[in-house]
């Protein structure tokens, strides 16, 4: 379990919030609840999603960390009973899955995002940080003050009223923040966007900029685009683009 996270550094230093973790094993708990723990949250723990949904029901948390394969009820079934309770509730699934129709399966069942497995300290807080402001906030996406509108550029469209992506006719299954980074970066293609910019629209103030490299290093993977030779996320010095030059 060790081997999924690394260190936390200096920029985790922002305070995180009442977390339940959930996990049949007790040795990746104990791994995640010392990770978590130093980056400031205050963690509870479950050892199945029968004991979670118990506990959800008397105390209050800002988010849950599901794992998604448990035995009994399994993460699925416990995120969609999870949702159901508590709508509000910021949940952040840990999953193995690497499927398009797996994932869309976690997000359907109410999963504000999912972390797969192995991933890094940093991805996974600010992971869980951005559900619970956004669970917070009451506001779902930061397309929900602004008009519906349908961007395409090259054989990218977004769609966002409905928070649809398609490349090439084919649906792109991003989570919640990648679908906003992605829609901040189309509504402003062509223009430079610094780390800045684009942290503090997409996630709010106190994020570092290795959560938004992690979340750009996704959108190119999921949008087949090459980080060698990126056709659609430039890399400028100390920001991003959406190319036009296609």
């Amino acid at each position: 379990m060790r081997s999924h996270l690394q260190p936390a550094t200096k920029t985790d230093s922002l305070s995180g919030g009442s977390l339940l973790i959930v996990d049949y094993d007790d040795s990746i708990r104990w791994a995640l609840r010392e990770t978590l723990t130093n980056l400031r949250f205050e963690v509870s723990e479950a050892t199945s999603g029968e004991q979670a949904i118990a506990l959800i029901r008397t105390v209050r948390f800002d988010a849950v960390l599901l794992e998604s394969r448990m035995p009994g009820m399994n993460g699925l079934e416990a995120c969609r009973k999870i949702r159901e309770l508590a709508p509000r509730l910021a949940i952040v699934v840990l999953t193995a899955r690497h499927s398009d129709a797996e994932k869309l399966e976690l997000l359907g069942a109410g999963a504000d995002d999912y972390i797969i497995k192995p991933f890094e300290a940093q991805e996974l807080a600010g992971s869980i940080r951005a559900a619970i402001v956004r669970s917070q906030s009451g506001e779902a996406d930061i397309a929900s003050t602004i008009e519906p509108m349908l961007i395409q550029i090259a054989d990218i469209s977004l769609d966002a009223a409905r928070r649809l992506v398609r490349k090439a006719g084919e649906p792109v299954t991003l989570t919640a923040k990648e679908f906003d980074l992605l829609y901040c970066l189309m509504t402003n293609s062509g223009s430079f966007l610094t780390h800045t910019r684009l942290l503090d629209a997409v996630w709010g103030p106190g994020y570092s900029r290795e959560v938004l490299r992690t979340y750009v290093r996704r959108l190119r993977k999921k949008l087949g685009d090459n980080a060698s030779r990126p056709r659609y996320l430039l890399t400028d010095s100390g920001g991003y683009r959406f190319s036009t030059d296609h």
